[in-house]
């Protein structure tokens, strides 16, 4: 009897201790890692860079009937060339991804072109512009903001100096410097450079593009002969249209994005 006793708790023994062999203990999984919050858009920028623009500008010329007759045109002009623009602004995002946000710039421009009317000639440019509005826009990624902007700008343009076209060299009459009001519209996105392609960016760095169109008050300015500032020849009526497209680097002070 205790012989067989003791035989049965021998073969129990062995078949639990090779069953406890081939037990596996459980694997060690370390808690999911919590994400990282979602940037954050609200804060203030600078920023700086340069584009291409162009302007059209409607005239409507009246010679005085005093020294001369009463001599009319009608014409458009359009110029073109670089500019570069510096700024800054801040943002306000109110929802996960609704930013809205106020900026001012000033653009240093060198559009211009030639303006022919009445058998003369003379440079026209617009040398400046500055603006300061609003946009509001949509986050189409964490890092990515498209957005419409509007406000209020001023421009100048240069005087235009006028020589007759038989006589290129010779000054004949010009149209004074004017400084113009009005109002702009645009759009355009602005993305993170973070990461961008792998290169070791601040993280603050972003591309900004951007359309935008302006519309200016008329103007009524005196044309007066060379020579003889006082001599008033008659008056021109300018309204100018610009559009511009440009491209900025914009740092932003606290971004925290990733």
């Amino acid at each position: 009897m205790k012989k067989l006793l003791t035989t049965s708790v021998l073969v129990i023994g062995t078949v639990c201790s090779a069953y406890a062999a081939d037990m596996r203990m459980p694997a060690y999984k370390s808690p999911a890692p919590v994400a990282p919050p979602p940037p954050s858009w609200t804060g203030c920028y600078v920023d700086g860079g340069g584009g291409y623009g162009l302007w059209n500008i409607d005239h409507n010329f009246q010679g005085n009937a005093n020294i001369g007759g009463l001599t009319s045109s009608q014409s458009t002009s359009g110029g073109r060339g670089a500019f570069g623009i510096v700024g800054g602004g801040c943002d306000y995002q109110f929802t996960n991804a609704w930013v809205v946000g106020l900026f001012a710039d000033y653009e240093f421009m060198n559009l211009h072109r030639n303006l022919e009317e009445l058998g003369t000639a003379g440079n026209e440019k617009e040398k400046s512009a500055w603006g300061v509005g609003g946009r509001v826009g949509y986050l189409v990624t964490p890092n990515v903001y498209t957005y419409f902007d509007g406000g209020y700008t001023q421009t100048r343009f240069d005087q235009v100096n006028f020589s007759l076209n038989f006589t290129p060299f010779t000054p004949f009459s010009s149209i004074p410097g004017h400084t113009y009001n009005g109002w702009f519209l645009g759009g355009g996105t602005e993305i993170s450079l973070s990461g961008f392609f792998g290169l070791p960016l601040p993280p603050g760095l972003f591309l900004r593009n951007e359309y935008r169109f302006s519309t200016y008050n008329s103007a009524a300015l005196p044309v007066t002969l060379a020579g003889a500032p006082g001599t008033v020849i008659g008056n021109e009526n300018l309204k100018p249209y610009v559009q511009t497209i440009w491209t900025a680097l914009v740092y932003r002070f606290n971004w925290t994005g990733h």
